[in-house]
Formats: structure tokens, C-alpha cells, sequence
């Protein structure tokens, strides 16, 4: 019978019923190597979470894609827009600056995460038209991800309000 609770639950719950099966010496070696991987995954998590606003100097390689903006509201509440340097990810808080490398050309731009995405697997990162014409491609590149900086989404929403 396999249990259907993370490696995390597992970690904290040592009486799991899946604990107690007898496994062969590769099940117990797999079963190791998962929690080890779960435990960096939730330093890094808590890291990123938990520092103040600071965000861990990562870089993240994979494929963009073009993200075909309708102009509705986003995940963070704002208007998208097809001419802004703004992109999609699927972990990053919200406000996020971003330095996307284009590894083909090396042309890179900062964009400011504000939406959720890409749900396609393979892809790290959702950019609008205006930041893949910046980039020098059309539909999908692979790319570099480093985390620059944080700007706050609350901000520009309380400044588009005070101007109008």
C-alpha cells in the first residue's frame, strides 16, 4: 500500500503506516535521498520566506515563454499589460525583480513578477511581449533567472491611485 503523505509529513510524523513496511536497502537509499531533498527544499523555502524581504541570489536556467496578456487583472491584482517588462513565476513572491538572460543571444532585461505561471512543463517563467522583443525572441528561449531585487506591488498600485 503506498501512503499518499509527503516526505515532509514523514519527517515530522516518524509513525507513519508507511514507515513501518520493511524496505529492501534501494527503497531505504531512494526513500533517504527524498528527504534529504525535501529538507534543502524547505531550508531554501524558509530562507526566501523568512528573511526579512531579503531573497536568496539564485540563478535559474530553463525555457521562457511569450505570455499572451489580455488586459485582465493578474494573480497580484494588477492590470496586465502587453507593453510592460512584467513576467509570470510560479514561486516567486510577488514585486520580485528578476534579471531574465537570454542564453542564445546574451541580451537580458529586469522585469517585475506579477502574475503566476507558466503551467507548461519545461518552462520557468512567463514574460510578456514587450520583455521577449527586449530579449530578442519570439515564443519560446531558454534563459538565466537571477533574483535582483524586490519592489513592492502595493506601491505601485498606491501611486497610479495618488495620480489620478
Amino acid at each position: 500500500m503506498r501512503c499518499s503523505r509527503t516526505t515532509a509529513y514523514l519527517q515530522i510524523n516518524p509513525h507513519c503506516h508507511c514507515n513501518s513496511a520493511k524496505k529492501s536497502g534501494q527503497q531505504t537509499r531512494a526513500f533517504a535521498r527524498q528527504v534529504a531533498f525535501a529538507r534543502a527544499a524547505c531550508t531554501a523555502a524558509f530562507f526566501v520566506c523568512c528573511s526579512g524581504g531579503a531573497i536568496a541570489a539564485s540563478a535559474q536556467t530553463g525555457l521562457a515563454s511569450v505570455y499572451g496578456y489580455s488586459g485582465a487583472r493578474t494573480a497580484s491584482g494588477q492590470r496586465a499589460s502587453a507593453n510592460e517588462l512584467t513576467a509570470a513565476h510560479r514561486s516567486l513572491p510577488f514585486g520580485t525583480l528578476v534579471r531574465v538572460t537570454n542564453d542564445a543571444n546574451g541580451r537580458s532585461v529586469v522585469v517585475r513578477i506579477i502574475d503566476r505561471g507558466p503551467f507548461v512543463r519545461g518552462r520557468i517563467i512567463d514574460v510578456t511581449p514587450a520583455a521577449a522583443r527586449s530579449l530578442g525572441f519570439s515564443g519560446v528561449a531558454r534563459v538565466t533567472l537571477n533574483v535582483v531585487g524586490r519592489r513592492s506591488v502595493e506601491s505601485r498600485f498606491n501611486s497610479t491611485a495618488s495620480s489620478k
